[in-house]
């Protein structure tokens, strides 16, 4: 099943969580390695990445499943 991943704060550390999880996938000491494990799962899952900031609020999504609108920037 594809599920969105999000990058959030898990109080020092950032954890990457499949959308609607209770489990963290994993948990790691920063938000460049919580990035690139949730950006991984997700071109395997053909889903999203949902960036958080530290206060929890979004503040970046990249898809890679099939968009029919897909994004101009190539920033990730």
């Amino acid at each position: 099943m594809k599920k969105n991943q999000h990058v959030v704060p898990k109080g020092k550390d950032w954890a990457v969580k499949g959308a609607g999880n209770e489990r963290a996938t994993a948990i790691v000491p920063t938000q460049a390695e919580a990035i690139k494990i949730a950006r991984d799962i997700a071109i395997n899952q053909k889903s999203e990445v949902v960036i958080h900031r530290s206060n929890g609020i979004i503040r970046d999504k990249d898809s890679y499943g099939h968009d029919s609108n897909p994004p101009k920037d190539k920033k990730h």
